[in-house]
């Protein structure tokens, strides 16, 4: 039995569920509908698959050693949860003026629907979200090598660990989907959907916020 493997997945298990701006824009998505949960949860996977291949590869290390090109991933990752946070403002604003209930996802309402373009900017949004997280780089260099035997080639085993952290993410984001959905009548009523929205946004804001104007994370 591979006790560090063991040790890694529950390390990985519970980085991958910790509530986060993924963790808001899936569910901020599956409100909309189930197939947009799911699209942003493999969107979320996608940005991942991006770090723990960089990781593997060694650009990491790059990106870490450059504080310039760290700071611009940094700003550019704040700046798009800052956009997606005031979105959701703004959107529960109008839904609360207009009296409207969930949010728009499916055509004629319908959650099991949605529009082909809405998809895209479910999966879109998910995978921009992950993908230009700045802590990102730093957690899987750091992560990933702990995890390797001494006397072990560290290609193989880092691309397993690398699988691992995808196939985890593969799992918990769907599951939080199709939660979501499963509580779905209940949380498209119209005052529920809108606290929902609306904390989503406030959540979304203030990271976006803290990584824009928060020191350079080293």
């Amino acid at each position: 039995m591979d006790a560090q493997l063991i040790a890694f997945t529950g390390v990985a298990a519970g980085m991958v569920a910790l509530p986060g701006a993924d963790f808001t824009v899936v569910v901020r998505n599956a409100l909309a509908s189930r197939t947009a949960g799911l699209a942003s949860a493999v969107g979320v996977a996608g940005g991942l698959l991006v770090h723990t291949a960089l990781a593997v590869a060694g650009l990491a290390a790059v990106l870490v050693t450059m504080p310039v090109l760290f700071r611009t991933v940094q700003l550019l990752g704040g700046a798009y949860v800052l956009y997606l946070g005031l979105s959701a403002l703004y959107a529960m604003r109008r839904r609360a003026r207009d009296g409207s209930g969930p949010p728009s996802g499916a055509p004629d309402g319908d959650p099991e629907r949605p529009a082909p373009r809405e998809f895209g900017r479910a999966l879109r949004q998910g995978f921009l979200t992950n993908a230009l997280n700045p802590k990102a780089p730093v957690l899987f260099l750091s992560l990933l090598p702990q995890f390797v035997p001494d006397g072990q080639p560290p290609l193989p085993r880092t691309l397993l660990l690398a699988a691992l952290v995808v196939v985890l993410a593969l799992i918990w984001f769907p599951a939080v989907a199709l939660l979501v959905d499963r509580l779905g009548r209940w949380l498209r009523r119209p005052r529920t959907a809108r606290a929902i929205e609306g904390g989503s946004g406030v959540a979304l804001t203030g990271l976006g916020l803290a990584l824009v104007t928060g020191p350079l994370l080293r």
